[in-house]
């Protein structure tokens, strides 16, 4: 029992940094290699912010996948990806500005967002099942951001750090998931007017309902499901960018339309 108890405070610490970090805007050092975590232990700590989130009034709205990427999966050594919490408080509307003042280190991501008509349940979850539960897709960014010094993140970092999320841009167009082959629908991406980056939609695993399905049965694991209305963003489409006060920035995806944020 010492041994469970004092294995519980390490991860309680570790947890109260990222947490700390974040309302103060003061980066910490990667936790992972100090405290010696594991993918697991790291899930465990996302999970005591996530509980001192939702205890404090935040609601859970959807998940994120990230490392959908077999670039990023071999950088940081994975073979899989891996998932974090998004709140209702970083969701923002389509041209809306986003505040660097609250924010870190952000780098923003262009995704092809899924809006869950009925709930997902693993295990077995396949991409079929993901497509029939989906009630739309639409664009998004995704405003990335790290409580740990200079991005220098292992695996189990990003993982504690609720999967390096920060906020949300969903676009106001809707499209139906199987109006057209997500997996070839393209991506331009702009930056104060000059297009910096493109990317298709087979980028993230295939398919992007592909970490939609692995979502679900990794879910199963901690015993949690995809609620209906949840949103789910599936990974990145392109390498993210870094951005600063004054920048502009929008995705536009064949046939789903765009999606934009400016930063200040």
């Amino acid at each position: 029992m010492p041994a469970n108890n004092s294995e519980d405070a390490r991860l309680k610490e570790v947890a109260e940094n990222l947490s700390r970090a974040e309302r103060d805007r003061k980066a910490i050092d990667p936790p992972a290699a100090q405290a010696k975590l594991s993918a697991a232990d790291a899930y465990r700590i996302q999970m005591i912010n996530v509980e001192r989130s939702v205890a404090a009034g935040r609601k859970i709205v959807g998940r994120k996948v990230g490392l959908t990427s077999l670039a990023m999966q071999k950088m940081l050594g994975v073979n899989e990806p891996d998932f974090g919490h998004l709140f209702d408080d970083m969701i923002l509307a389509n041209g809306t500005e986003c505040r660097t003042g609250s924010l870190m280190l952000p780098r923003v991501e262009p995704e092809i967002a899924f809006v869950l008509s009925r709930e997902l349940r693993g295990p077995g979850v396949t991409r079929e099942d993901v497509m029939k539960a989906a009630e739309y897709v639409t664009p998004a960014l995704e405003i990335i951001d790290t409580r740990i010094r200079d991005w220098k993140i292992t695996l189990a970092d990003t993982i504690a750090d609720n999967a390096s999320s920060a906020r949300v841009v969903l676009g106001a167009e809707k499209s139906s998931p199987t109006a057209y082959d997500l997996a070839k629908v393209g991506m331009t991406l702009e930056k104060n007017g000059t297009a910096v980056e493109k990317g298709v939609g087979a980028a993230v695993l295939g398919h992007p309902a592909e970490p939609v399905a692995w979502l679900a049965n990794k879910l199963a694991e901690f015993g949690q499901t995809l609620a209906a209305g949840s949103i789910i963003i599936p990974g990145a489409l392109c390498r993210a960018i870094d951005v600063a006060a004054g920048d502009s920035i929008i995705a536009r995806f064949d046939h789903l339309g765009a999606v934009s944020v400016r930063f200040i």
